[in-house]
């Protein structure tokens, strides 16, 4: 196996269909992949189609995927030069990145200073403001509930107190009122510190309606920097996905123009290095000069729901992740990035809605793929493999593409109805309801639709 980048072996440094993800990448660019393993993945699917596999140690992250010097000693056991992170884990995780890079290899994705300066939603925003683009009224990192009463004041209810270095719902809380944000300034605080380790937190105004809409971009280190259109993933429960789409519905041709060039200037504003996404909050029917669209955050890897953009441009993000990351400058410029048709994904979660999406290991007994023309799915799991209780729930992504957005939805209607899993309980049920919910259908849904829909 030859590659005519300057990377040759890349350690994988996830699990499940993300790591098979990257894995498939670099078969098609001639790398060699390795993967690593837990004991509880020891015969999981990115194990058997690597090129080389290390195991990392026990079952729990903390002795695994989020053992930093068992990684590392994996990659020079592997004789690996260059790591990609895949999401989750240590993906984000500025310091992971900078030992990467210590040690002589290559981080497939920014710096580890890019990672913490984005990466820390404080500086993010003061960061996006620098480069122009709107952000939600808020505060800096408030020190006390004195501070935050002080900045709601500021800013004006309802508001959200958020974890500075937070992320994926967690370590945000809403208030109505000062009563309100007294009492849960300290919950936010102590859920920040227990899930990122800094208990920073800071006051955001709580838009009421507003659709989650992020952008993809890519940039090299040859100085090129590029939009791959926008998604939708406003259907959510507790701030976390469940749905995405691209391109988003109904948004406003200019809007989207200004959004995505907004996004693309912050990437090259912060030197960014790879693919990351650039989210926002959208509010309709708003003015231009009252900003309809407010950044929220940066996230500074691949992102879970990465099929749909890559189903409606034909551009292979990891693919580019790799080239880039091998000193290669991007495959597309500005104009090559042309979105055709529509394209809709579904996460499928080993959970159970009927008992508030309770988490639900187990084995998968029979398993049924849906196919056809359209329909992607993205899974590392076959009958009689297990989902081990020990990491992230969702199992698969299903994504359909379609010429316009009701053959999508008919597709993905179809594929839904196609798809079974048994074994255990899964989300594919809530999803045969959702694909047909009216607002979805119309486009018309935002960050508060599903919360309403689930009571």
């Amino acid at each position: 196996m030859s590659s005519a980048l300057g990377i040759g072996t890349v350690l994988v440094a996830n699990r499940g269909e993300i790591a098979l993800r990257v894995i498939r990448a670099c078969r098609d660019l001639g790398l060699r992949s390795v993967a690593v393993y837990s004991d509880a993945d020891a015969h999981a699917a990115h194990v058997r189609h690597a090129d080389a596999a290390v195991h990392l140690g026990k079952s729990s992250a903390s002795k695994s995927y989020l053992n930093v010097d068992a990684l590392l000693g994996a990659a020079r056991e592997a004789g690996a030069d260059a790591v990609h992170p895949g999401y989750g884990f240590l993906s984000e995780n500025a310091g992971f990145a900078r030992a990467v890079v210590d040690a002589g290899l290559v981080w497939v994705g920014p710096s580890g200073d890019v990672i913490e300066r984005m990466g820390d939603k404080a500086t993010a925003r003061t960061t996006a403001e620098a480069a122009g683009v709107p952000v939600v009224p808020g505060s800096g990192v408030v020190a006390s509930v004195d501070e935050a009463v002080a900045a709601a004041g500021d800013v004006g209810y309802p508001v959200l107190v958020k974890a500075s270095a937070g992320g994926g719902g967690r370590g945000i809380r809403p208030a109505a009122n000062a009563d309100e944000l007294r009492r849960v300034v300290d919950e936010a605080r102590r859920e920040a510190s227990s899930a990122f380790g800094s208990d920073a937190v800071y006051v955001e105004r709580a838009l009421q309606h507003p659709k989650h809409v992020e952008v993809q971009v890519l940039a090299d280190t040859h100085g090129h920097v590029v939009h791959v259109g926008e998604r939708d993933c406003s259907l959510q429960r507790r701030r976390q996905k469940l749905v995405e789409e691209a391109p988003a519905p109904g948004l406003d041709p200019a809007l989207r123009e200004r959004m995505c060039t907004a996004a693309a200037d912050l990437a090259r504003e912060v030197g960014y290095v790879g693919a990351g996404t650039v989210e926002f909050l959208v509010e309709e029917g708003q003015h231009a000069d009252r900003g309809e669209f407010f950044f929220i955050e940066m996230n500074t890897r691949i992102q879970v729901e990465h099929p749909v953009s890559e189903l409606v441009t034909g551009v292979d993000l990891v693919a580019e992740q790799l080239r880039v990351a091998g000193g290669e400058p991007l495959s597309v410029t500005q104009p090559d990035v042309v979105v055709r048709g529509a394209a809709v994904e579904f996460r499928v979660n080993a959970e159970d809605p009927d008992e508030d999406f309770l988490p639900s290991p187990g084995e998968i007994t029979a398993l049924e793929l849906p196919g056809g023309p359209g329909v992607r799915v993205d899974t590392a799991l076959a009958v009689g493999d297990v989902v081990p209780p020990f990491y992230d729930s969702m199992v698969a992504k299903l994504a359909v593409w379609g010429p316009d957005r009701p053959t999508a939805l008919a597709r993905a209607r179809r594929a839904l109805a196609e798809y079974r899993v048994e074994g255990v309980p899964t989300t594919l049920g809530l999803h045969r309801r959702l694909v047909d919910e009216p607002a979805l259908v119309a486009g018309t849904h935002d960050i508060t639709t599903l919360e309403r829909l689930l009571g």
